[in-house]
């Protein structure tokens, strides 16, 4: 039976593990440098409305949001919504957070292509990340041609999560890049500060390549059990 195939694990516990790890380094990073005070005593809220204000983004709008490291940038709505750990908190940490979710909205005026990539397919990737796995058992489960057809369309439909974490690598990389040249340029943070978001953004990516990891593994793990038997 599939549910108790052992070849899964070799498609699960390495992603797994990746995650794991991630999770503790960015919890770690974002702990220790949530303890390190701004030399100016800029909060992330602040930070993100001096870099928004900077580059001509006034009606983006920068809110409170409930939750743990829930920031993030609304392009529907031109809104930067920051956690409690990070609206308020004077630290480098809350600081970096700000700024790399800045970064989302001077992409979003820019037209990134990435970024207006990943937002066009988040409803389909919505649909599909649950769809496709149980179109792709029920062809897997038949027999012959129709089979065979279904499978392949439950796994090309789950296929959009596995680009859509794909393609969030570049749109997270750059809002990072473009965050510390914005705390750089505007003079918000020292460089030995930048230094310390630079551990905090890089954590932070880690997360966003083991859900690549992990998406690409899962698709990898229904092509091994299609091919297997056929």
């Amino acid at each position: 039976m599939w549910f108790f195939d052992p070849v899964y694990l070799l498609f699960a516990i390495p992603p797994l593990l990746l995650g794991l790890w991630a999770q503790f380094r960015v919890q770690s990073a974002f702990r220790q440098y949530s303890k390190v005070k701004t030399g100016n005593g800029m909060t992330g809220a602040q930070a993100a409305r001096a870099i928004l204000d900077a580059n001509g983004l006034q009606t983006v709008a920068v809110e409170r949001v409930g939750g743990a490291l829930t920031d993030h940038y609304d392009p529907g709505h031109k809104v930067l919504r920051l956690s409690e750990t990070v609206y308020g908190t004077p630290s480098v940490a809350a600081v970096g957070v700000a700024a790399h979710e800045a970064g989302h909205a001077l992409q979003d005026k820019l037209h990134y292509g990435p970024l207006r990539l990943r937002s066009a397919i988040v409803p389909a990737v919505s649909f599909g990340s649950w769809l496709g796995p149980i179109i792709f058992m029920v062809g897997f489960f038949m027999s012959g041609v129709t089979g065979n057809t279904i499978a392949i369309a439950g796994l090309l439909l789950f296929g959009l999560t596995a680009v859509f974490s794909l393609v969030t690598l570049p749109v997270e990389f750059d809002a990072s890049k473009r965050a510390k040249q914005q705390l750089a340029a505007i003079g918000l943070l020292s460089p030995p500060e930048i230094k310390s978001v630079d551990k905090v953004l890089d954590a932070a990516a880690l997360t966003y390549v083991a859900a690549a990891v992990q998406a690409v593994m899962t698709m990898l793990y229904y092509v091994s059990l299609l091919t297997r038997r056929n």
